[in-house]
């Protein structure tokens, strides 16, 4: 694996880590406001981020790199609404598309087999990932701001687990 390879992998590692400290802020938000429903899901998206960032490890390691680990910026803390929220998580999970989409770019310009291979489930989780925000975003533009209507989705995203 060519030291670009490595280095973007890393780089994509320590996003997916970011990721879950930006979905566990989010799910305060969701606490703080009593929808545990909300919450929990939030809660379960964090650690399968937290779930990629360890295939990215192993991944590494197993191509004979040395997983590097970086700071985290704070993530946002202050949202209006649950809509809000699953807006900005449905473009997060557009612009994770996108670095993996890259990474596969890098994949084929370096001629890195083993990385295109375990890069392909990336990009089908991905295409998940974007899916299932959508619906959830689709769902709160439908009910705004009924309460029967939070209450029921957050029934629904309670089911998480």
């Amino acid at each position: 694996m060519s030291e670009k390879m490595l280095q973007a992998l890393n780089e994509q590692m320590n996003f997916e880590l970011y990721s879950g400290y930006i979905y566990l802020q989010m799910a305060s938000y969701a606490d703080v406001e009593d929808y545990d429903g909300f919450a929990n899901w939030l809660i379960h998206q964090a650690h399968e981020e937290y779930e990629h960032a360890m295939k990215f490890r192993t991944f590494i390691l197993d191509m004979g790199g040395e997983p590097e680990w970086k700071a985290m910026e704070k993530p946002k803390a202050k949202y209006e609404s649950l809509l809000e929220i699953f807006k900005a998580a449905y473009d997060h999970e557009v612009e994770v598309s996108s670095r993996i989409h890259k990474l596969v770019d890098l994949s084929r310009e370096e001629d890195c087999k083993r990385s295109l291979s375990f890069l392909q489930w990336f990009v089908d989780e991905q295409l998940e990932e974007e899916v299932s925000t959508q619906e959830i975003v689709t769902k709160l533009e439908r009910v705004q701001n009924s309460v029967q209507g939070l209450y029921m989705l957050n029934a629904q995203l309670n089911q998480r687990g």
